[in-house]
């Protein structure tokens, strides 16, 4: 009975350190940060569509959380971390980092712009989008793995 406890709090360990090791990974924490960007477009796209009401302080949110995503999105890509983790990070990323992490600022610096003067209602998010929409799509074409 005793060894049937421990083996069994010894494989509950493991799984719990396994899930914890794989969470600090970079290629996870990269896909998180995406997550956030995806959510917040997501959020904006919903108010330029009409599907939700226009509120100030989710496009705040929203503006912020890409600001703050794409400027700490580059820093997760050290040498090593070009596969596993099912990561759809290509090649050319670290062929051409210098470009890569311009395209991150440049998507922070243009959301922190939008932020500062703040779309008033659902025309300015959807200028917005336009924006923001555009960059995203031109940094996935080349830097982003199709699957």
């Amino acid at each position: 009975m005793k060894f049937k406890m421990l083996t069994a709090g010894v494989v509950a360990l493991c799984l719990g350190a396994s899930a914890v090791f794989a969470a600090g990974e970079p290629q996870v924490v990269r896909q998180e940060l995406m997550k956030k960007i995806g959510g917040s477009m997501g959020a904006l796209g919903a108010i330029a569509k009409g599907q939700k009401p226009y509120e100030a302080a989710t496009v705040k949110t929203a503006l912020s959380t890409i600001a703050e995503s794409a400027a700490d999105f580059p820093n997760h890509f050290p040498a090593g971390s070009e596969t596993g983790m099912e990561t759809e990070a290509a090649p050319a990323i670290w062929q051409n980092m210098d470009d890569f992490k311009a395209k991150a600022m440049k998507l922070s610096a243009d959301a922190k712009t939008i932020l500062a003067s703040m779309p008033a209602d659902q025309a300015g998010v959807g200028q917005a989008m336009q924006t923001l929409g555009a960059e995203c799509g031109v940094c996935h074409q080349t830097y982003r793995l199709k699957r």
